[in-house]
């Protein structure tokens, strides 16, 4: 894979491009730093979430009207 960054164009929200900006001036880093970090840190819950989903895949299912017929059996409803 190559490691040379690239180079996006992207669109954000004035106001949070705003807020983007200041923080990373606070925080003496560049807006690049702090969108890679947040992708990273999205696709890495994403990998999480994926590995969560596969060990659960054996668990049983009930649909959510089944569920409310059991709630309202027990009293829960």
């Amino acid at each position: 894979m190559n490691d040379q960054p690239k180079r996006s164009t992207i669109y954000f929200d004035s106001a949070l491009h705003a807020a983007l900006r200041l923080k990373a001036a606070h925080a003496n880093r560049s807006v690049s730093e702090l969108v890679n970090d947040a992708v990273r840190a999205s696709l890495a819950e994403d990998q999480e979430d994926l590995a969560a989903f596969e060990m659960r895949v054996s668990e049983p299912t009930i649909s959510y009207e089944a569920l409310l017929v059991d709630l309202k059996a027990n009293d829960k409803l």
